[in-house]
């Protein structure tokens, strides 16, 4: 049986090693459009790859889709995080977790997971050819026959099409031709651009506990947030993006953005902390100590835009300038106009309509013999391991079925 994958990514790659596994008489390669394979794998974390979020309760864990959560309940019964560490770990890779549960190879090294997956497809005689892409593909009689930009045609029993999100809804025309429904592709995971934001020159500060929500919408999220050179970034905005990815397009990313800097207390309790410290340190300049575990420079920026002066003393300030500081604290607006993409780890919602596929086996309902999986999918998570998580199970799943006879 002749098997061709479609993207030499971590999707792609989890899929043609489990498929030699399962099925040790059939041929298969791995066509990436790019020079190097798994590229997204490099840049992740860092450099270090994500290469999942620690194993929790299935019910927890996939609450962290903001996209095909239902769909993968059952995909992850099959090949969990926990399946995912054991995977590496048989194949000498550690991995390990960090205080916020993502997981990381021992080495810090995203190289350790790219050489640990093409040392399996070459132990496995997986073929991997780059620099080519498909540019269509048809379907005569039970065999499937694949146009190269080359000019090249190949022949596949079976094709597993693990290319990734694209950016743009005409990437999935080749796709869309044999009659699979997309679901319009929108950027998941992206910063909040704050024109004019009296904050930017404090580029790099970040918080550990920020609340951040968007007015007029459900979406907020509580976690550490960073100011950047164009706006703010960090979990609590990157997973606020994803879920709020579809209303804040429709919104054409302008919207306002409130925070609460110090996550665990609300407008009235710091209003009656302010009070005891006019009792406490009465003699004390207000700029000269942060507060909450502040940033010091933070907290005199935004003392600062309280008109809060230099030499002002806790004994002298006004309930009126307390209770501005306060406002700046708890309920900050920011005008949001424009999205700064996360980095080179672009993740996209929509794709491949989950209507179309059959959910045991990822494989068309539209068109025998092909699959789909990772990105590719009407399916994504948030910042964290756990889109990773979706290619690492998807791949696993197509793995084991796209050698069975239709």
């Amino acid at each position: 049986m002749q098997i061709v994958i479609i993207g030499g990514g971590a999707s792609g790659f989890m899929a043609a090693i489990t498929a030699a596994e399962t099925f040790p008489d059939s041929t298969i390669l791995i066509l990436e459009k790019n020079k190097t394979v798994l590229n997204k794998v490099r840049v992740s974390g860092g450099g270090r790859c994500n290469v999942t979020h620690n194993p929790s309760d299935l019910r927890f864990f996939i609450k962290n889709y903001p996209r095909g959560e239902k769909f993968l309940r059952n995909l992850l019964s099959v090949f969990d995080a926990r399946n995912t560490v054991e995977w590496f770990e048989k194949r000498g890779v550690s991995l390990k977790t960090e205080p916020d549960g993502r997981m990381f190879p021992v080495t810090d090294s995203s190289q350790t997971i790219i050489e640990c997956l093409i040392r399996n497809t070459k132990n496995l005689n997986i073929e991997i050819v780059t620099g080519r892409s498909v540019i269509s593909f048809s379907k005569q009689g039970t065999s499937f026959s694949l146009s190269l930009d080359n000019g090249e045609t190949l022949t596949a029993d079976r094709i597993l099409v693990a290319t990734g999100g694209y950016p743009k809804l005409a990437g999935f025309d080749w796709l869309s031709e044999h009659g699979h429904n997309i679901v319009e592709p929108l950027p998941s995971l992206f910063t909040f651009n704050t024109p004019g934001n009296y904050l930017l020159p404090l580029a790099g500060v970040s918080v550990p506990d920020a609340f951040v929500k968007i007015s007029g919408t459900k979406h907020e999220w509580r976690g550490p947030l960073l100011i950047t050179h164009w706006g703010f970034s960090g979990p609590a905005v990157l997973k606020l993006s994803a879920w709020g990815a579809r209303d804040l397009a429709e919104k054409n990313y302008t919207f306002t953005c409130r925070i609460n800097w110090i996550a665990e207390m609300n407008e009235q309790q710091v209003r009656e902390y302010f009070l005891a410290e006019k009792s406490k340190t009465p003699k004390q300049q207000i700029l000269s100590h942060a507060r909450f575990g502040l940033p010091l420079r933070l907290w005199k920026e935004i003392a600062g835009k309280a008109e809060i002066g230099e030499n002002l003393k806790w004994e002298e300030a006004s309930h009126k300038v307390l209770n501005r500081l306060t406002e700046l604290l708890t309920n900050s607006q920011f005008e949001v106009k424009g999205k700064t993409t996360f980095k080179e780890e672009f993740v996209t919602c929509g794709g491949i309509s989950l209507a179309d596929i059959n959910q045991s086996t990822l494989e068309s309902k539209k068109l025998p013999g092909l699959f789909f999986s990772g990105e590719v999918l009407d399916v994504d998570g948030i910042t964290g391991g756990f889109n990773f998580q979706n290619a690492w199970t998807t791949g696993f799943v197509v793995g084991k079925n796209i050698g069975k006879s239709l």
